[in-house]
């Protein structure tokens, strides 16, 4: 029988997680900063270095400014313990400048993979994260 509560436990923890993720990835696809922000402690350690949630944030304008449809689609997920792993397709649409390469309307797509880890049960502490920004030049260029 306790086998039985362990496993609903972690059946609860990810569930949780995944509804946590999905709230957060409807405020990242609405380009929705502020509340983005909501979901960090701060400092939140991007790639080992401690950041302001602020200054994360800001480094997502320039995507979004330059692809205004700018979209994350979860392809894979994984939850384990208090780290979830994503493989995200991201889509969007190159209306502006983007690393010096005025707008083309053409539509990119790339792949992103992020590694989260999870405290106090609703906050990033930590992020680890992989972008092909290399294919998205090669594809407006």
């Amino acid at each position: 029988m306790a086998a039985n509560n362990v496993n609903s436990v972690s059946l609860t923890k990810i569930e949780q997680y995944r509804a946590l993720y999905d709230t957060y990835l409807q405020h990242c696809n609405s380009h929705n900063f502020e509340a983005m922000e909501s979901f960090y402690t701060s400092p939140l350690n991007v790639n080992d270095e401690p950041w302001d949630p602020k200054t994360v944030t800001a480094q997502f304008k320039p995507l979004v400014t330059a692809f205004p449809d700018w979209h994350w689609e979860v392809k894979h997920l994984t939850i384990e313990g208090d780290y979830l792993a994503l493989h995200f397709k991201i889509t969007g649409t190159h209306q502006g400048s983007f690393q010096g390469i005025e707008a083309t309307d053409r539509q990119i797509t790339t792949s992103q993979f992020t590694l989260y880890h999870v405290v106090d049960g609703n906050k990033f502490s930590d992020v680890w994260d992989l972008v092909d920004i290399e294919s998205v030049v090669k594809q407006i260029s």
